[in-house]
C-alpha cells in the first residue's frame, strides 16, 4: 500500500568546492544489483503473457529492466494480458518472491561490500521497485541487519526513473541526520532506470550493469563488477564524482 504521507523531498547540490565529501551513506539497488533476480522476473513475465495467448520476447523484458512495476503492468497489458495493473503486479511479485525463497541469486562482491561498508559505519538502505513483501524475504535472507531501513514501489508514488525513491530515501536519512546531502552519499545501480532515477537526485552514482548495457555517460562511475571493491573504492567515487549543471552533485 502506497504511504499517504510522504517527506519532503528536494535534491541538493554543493555550491562550494570545498564542502565535505564523506562517505555517510550506500543507496542499493536490489534487482541486478544486489541479487541477481532479473531471470525471474523475465520468467513470470513469459508465463503470464503466454497464458494470455501472447508472446514475450527476452528483448521485450530487457526493456522493462529497472522499471516500476505499474510501468511493467501496463505494457503487459498492451502485450495482451487481459488483467488490472494491480492483479499483474501482484502475479509478478508472487511469481519471483516464490523463486526467491527457493534460491536467493546473490550477486558477486554485492554482499561482502555491503557487509563491509555496514561495518565501516556507512547507513545502508535498499531502494528497489521490487515491493516490500519481496524485498523483506531478500533482507531477511541477510547475516546481519545491513539496510537501516527500504524505500519500495509500493511506498512511492513515482518509481525510478523518476527521482523519487532516492529522495526519499535522503529525507528519511535526514531525519537523524539533518546534516546529511546528496553529496554524502553513493548510489549502486544497475539499470538505465535505476541510474536515472540517481543522477536526478544528483546522488553520486556507481553503475554496474547486468542484464542490459549502459551507453555511456561521464555522470556516472561505472563498474564491471563489485568482487574485490571496497569501502575506499566506494568512497573515492565522492571525491571523484562529475558536476551536474556547472555545480558538484
Amino acid at each position: 500500500m502506497r504511504l499517504s504521507t510522504a517527506p519532503a523531498m528536494h535534491a541538493e547540490a554543493l555550491t562550494s568546492a570545498d564542502a565535505p565529501t564523506d562517505l555517510k551513506a550506500a543507496l542499493w539497488d536490489m534487482d541486478g544489483t544486489l541479487v541477481d533476480s532479473e531471470p525471474y522476473w523475465i520468467a513470470a513475465e513469459m508465463d503470464l503473457v503466454g497464458a494470455h495467448g501472447g508472446h514475450w520476447s527476452l528483448d521485450q523484458s530487457y526493456a522493462m529492466v529497472g522499471n516500476a512495476l505499474e510501468t511493467t503492468a501496463a505494457i503487459l497489458q498492451e502485450a495482451g494480458v487481459a488483467l488490472p495493473i494491480r492483479e499483474i503486479v501482484d502475479f509478478l511479485t508472487a511469481s519471483v518472491t516464490a523463486a526467491i525463497r527457493q534460491e536467493i541469486p546473490w550477486r558477486p562482491g554485492a554482499k561482502e561490500l555491503l557487509a563491509q561498508l555496514h561495518g565501516r559505519g556507512v547507513r545502508c538502505v535498499l531502494v528497489t521497485m521490487s515491493e516490500a513483501s519481496m524485498a523483506q524475504v531478500v533482507v531477511d535472507a541477510l547475516a546481519e541487519p545491513y539496510f537501516e531501513f527500504m524505500v519500495t514501489g509500493d511506498q512511492v508514488d513515482n518509481g525510478k526513473p523518476h527521482p523519487e525513491p532516492y529522495l526519499r530515501a535522503m529525507d528519511l536519512l535526514r531525519a537523524s541526520d539533518p546534516s546529511l546531502g546528496a553529496h554524502h552519499c553513493v548510489a549502486l545501480e544497475d539499470s538505465v532506470p535505476g541510474v536515472a532515477s540517481a543522477l536526478a537526485a544528483l546522488v553520486p552514482t556507481i553503475a554496474i550493469p547486468h542484464i542490459v548495457p549502459l551507453g555511456e555517460d561521464p555522470r556516472r562511475t561505472t563498474w564491471d563488477t563489485l568482487v574485490g571493491k571496497t569501502h575506499d573504492d566506494v568512497a573515492a567515487v565522492l571525491s571523484a564524482k562529475p558536476t551536474f549543471n556547472g555545480a558538484k552533485a
